[in-house]
C-alpha cells in the first residue's frame, strides 16, 4: 500500500526525519509511539504534503506512484487522508457543504460524475448510521464550538465519507477522555477493512486497546529504532522509552 524509503525531511534549516523506513500493506494498522519530539507528527504532515517541510532525500510510494512531488489535494485525490492532532475550526461553513465539496472534488479528480446535494444527502446518512452520530452534526459549521471529543469524532465521520484507502491519524486520543475514546476507536474500527491501511500515531498504549495495531514502531530522533507487535507498547507503558530503548 505505502512504502517510505530512507526519507529526511527537515523544517526551518533543522533536520527532523533522519532517514526513516517504513512498509504498510493494505489491512494492516501501524502504530508509530514515541518521545516528543521523535518526529511522528512530521512524519504525518510530511505525508500529507505539507510544505512547511523539506524532503532532502528519500521516496514515499503510495499506489505505484512517488507522491513525494504530488500537491496535498493529489495525495487526497489518490487515497491519502489525514486526521489532525488539532483538527481545525471553519467558521460559516458547514460539515455538508465542506464534504460534499470534497466529495465531489475527488470525483472529478477521478472523471468521475458529481453528485448532488440530494444524492449526497443518503450518503451522509448511511455513514451516520454507521458512526451512531446525530444529524445535527450535519449543519454546524466545521468544528466550531465542537469539544475535543466532538472534533475527533467528526475527523473520522470525514474519514467514513471521503472512503480513504490510507488515513493517517495524528494523536487521535490527544484530550480525550476515555469515553470519548472509546466513540471513536469503535469508529476507526467500523471502518477497517482488508482493503484499506491505518497508521496510527500516539503518546500512549491506551489507545491501542480498543483499535488493534498489526504493528506497533518506536520512532526517536527522526527515525524508526525499533518494532514488534502489539505487546511492544505494553512494554513501553510498563518500562518507558530509556529502558526499552535507551532514550530519556
Amino acid at each position: 500500500m505505502i512504502e517510505i524509503k530512507d526519507l529526511h525531511a527537515s523544517t526551518d534549516g533543522k533536520e527532523i526525519l533522519k532517514g526513516l523506513t517504513l512498509s504498510i500493506k493494505a489491512g494492516e494498522i501501524h502504530a508509530i509511539m514515541g518521545p516528543n519530539g521523535a518526529g511522528k507528527s512530521t512524519l504525518a504532515k510530511v505525508l500529507a504534503g505539507d510544505p512547511s517541510y523539506e524532503i532532502t532525500s528519500g521516496e514515499v510510494w503510495f499506489k505505484g506512484q512517488n507522491i513525494l512531488e504530488m500537491a496535498p489535494e493529489e495525495r487526497a485525490h489518490l487515497g491519502l487522508f489525514m486526521g489532525f492532532q488539532y483538527p481545525l475550526e471553519i467558521p460559516g461553513i458547514s460539515n455538508v457543504q465542506f464534504l460534499l465539496s470534497c466529495y465531489n472534488a475527488k470525483r472529478k479528480a477521478h472523471g468521475e460524475t458529481l453528485v448532488s446535494e440530494e444524492q449526497f444527502q443518503s450518503i451522509l446518512e448511511e455513514k451516520m448510521d454507521v458512526l451512531e452520530m446525530k444529524k445535527e452534526f450535519l449543519d454546524r459549521s466545521v468544528n466550531e464550538g465542537f469539544s475535543g471529543g466532538e472534533k475527533k469524532r467528526n475527523e473520522i465521520f470525514q474519514m467514513a465519507v471521503l472512503d480513504p484507502s490510507f488515513a493517517i491519524l495524528d494523536e487521535t486520543d490527544s484530550g480525550l477522555d476515555i469515553d470519548a475514546m472509546r466513540i471513536v476507536a469503535l469508529g476507526v474500527n467500523r471502518l477497517s477493512s482488508p482493503e484499506k491501511a491505518l497508521l496510527l500515531i500516539t503518546h500512549y498504549q491506551r489507545l491501542l486497546d480498543y483499535i488493534k495495531p498489526t504493528f506497533v514502531h518506536v520512532m526517536v530522533d527522526g527515525k524508526i529504532v525499533k518494532s514488534g507487535g502489539p505487546e511492544l507498547a505494553l512494554q513501553l507503558e510498563e518500562s518507558g522509552y530509556e529502558d526499552l530503548v535507551g532514550v530519556k
